[in-house]
């Protein structure tokens, strides 16, 4: 009996747990590299109620996923019409292309610290995810990208090898510490809006589609989420304290860029840990690189109600291969304009999740809750109560953060 549990297990594992793997782009380990690097342990605390409103949120896409056989750009259109649906998908889109753009901008640095050139390094980038995904099929990219999850975990191993304070790292994760610096709430907004994306939303809801998956398999695809939302976050806490106890404590705190975090742990930690850290951010990119474009594409065809999916041949949905080939190529050379800012590119890409997340929030709180829709899955109260709440407190983060900054 448990080996035909396994089984099933197996058979619909992926959606969650590479999407939330995902979570951790070359955006987000930037931005808890910078977490550990400027305030040390201090926004530890974080994780634990970002990883709460995560599992709640994949879990209500997934389910939505499930229980409709749709896609969110889908429901969005026939529940509120086409022009809200397009003034979502140019909102997110715009902001998407911000992150997709990001990914190669770690790509680019990841490559740098084994000195290859970005001008190298991108395109067979870019050449790459663009085969694998194009020329591939749904179950096929997907054994890859759950094999790739894998290598995140060569950050709990830099971590390890940082030696850090176990005890001021647990301690600063169950003890929350506050703190009225600008910048400190700028890193909370931040925080929060590479832990829960809008476009996760978007992506998983439409794999799950994809996948086939069904109210009969719900249970086991609940569990995927779920497994993937705690392991996205432990390698999230494992690099902000890989960061604290070495940039952090070394006074040398500024970051710019993410293959500063990868340098910074050798004298500290030895170049094996350096290696891994840039190893992880390579791979990162490389999945993050893939995966947005896809959930972009996602996202506007289905708005529009044009075919998408991986599983069709270029022929049968021209359209979302030609937009994911777009994104691709101008994310890609977007990086690779001289002497551009990377880092700011990715921090504003962040905190512009952040800012957007509420929107999306909204749309699936008001979808989940439809019986017609949901029927008996429909949300039960903490669901709605953490879903709002998450949307509520990144407005109120984020209006602070803005007058914060102006009055500063």
């Amino acid at each position: 009996m448990m080996r035909y549990r396994l089984l099933a297990l197996l058979a619909v594992v992926g959606p969650g747990f590479i999407t939330a793997n995902v979570d951790n782009d070359p955006g987000g380990i930037l931005t808890y590299s910078q977490a550990g690097a400027k305030y040390g342990y201090t926004l530890l605390w974080t994780l634990v109620p970002t990883t709460i409103a995560l599992i709640v949120v994949q879990e209500m896409a997934a389910r939505m996923g499930a229980i409709t056989g749709k896609g969110l750009s889908d429901l969005i259109r026939e529940e509120f019409g086409l022009r809200m649906t397009f003034f979502t998908m140019i909102v997110l889109g715009l902001a998407d292309f911000g992150n997709i753009a990001a990914e190669f901008a770690g790509l680019a640095s990841g490559a740098g610290i084994f000195g290859v050139s970005k001008y190298i390094a991108v395109p067979a980038g870019a050449i790459l995810v663009w085969t694998v995904i194009v020329k591939g099929s749904y179950k096929p990219v997907e054994r890859i990208l759950l094999l790739l999850s894998l290598i995140y975990f060569a950050y709990p191993f830099s971590a390890f090898l940082a030696k850090p304070d176990w005890k001021l790292a647990l301690t600063s994760t169950l003890i929350p510490q506050f703190n009225s610096d600008p910048g400190y709430l700028i890193m909370i907004v931040g925080l929060i809006g590479t832990t829960i994306t809008p476009w996760m939303q978007f992506y998983l809801q439409a794999s799950v589609v994809e996948k086939g998956v069904s109210k009969r398999d719900y249970g086991l695809t609940r569990i995927d989420v779920i497994f993937g939302c705690v392991v996205t976050d432990i390698v999230a806490f494992f690099i902000v304290v890989a960061c604290a106890a070495t940039i952090f404590h070394s006074q040398h705190r500024e970051i710019n860029d993410v293959a500063d975090a990868a340098r910074a742990l050798a004298p500290f930690a030895g170049k094996f840990a350096s290696v891994l850290f840039a190893v992880g951010l390579i791979n990162a990119s490389l999945m993050s690189a893939a995966i947005l474009p896809l959930a972009t594409s996602y996202n506007i065809c289905e708005g529009l109600g044009f075919e998408s999916g991986i599983d069709r041949k270029f022929s049968e949905a021209k359209i979302f291969y030609t937009l994911y080939s777009a994104l691709i190529l101008f994310g890609a050379g977007f990086v690779l304009i001289p002497r551009l800012p990377l880092l700011k590119v990715i921090l504003v890409s962040q905190v512009a999740n952040g800012v957007l997340l509420p929107f999306v929030l909204v749309f699936m709180l008001k979808l989940i809750n439809r019986e017609h829709l949901m029927g008996e899955y429909r949300n039960g109260f903490w669901g709605n109560a953490i879903a709002g709440g998450t949307s509520v407190v990144m407005v109120a983060l984020t209006v602070v953060m803005v007058w914060t900054s102006l009055a500063g």
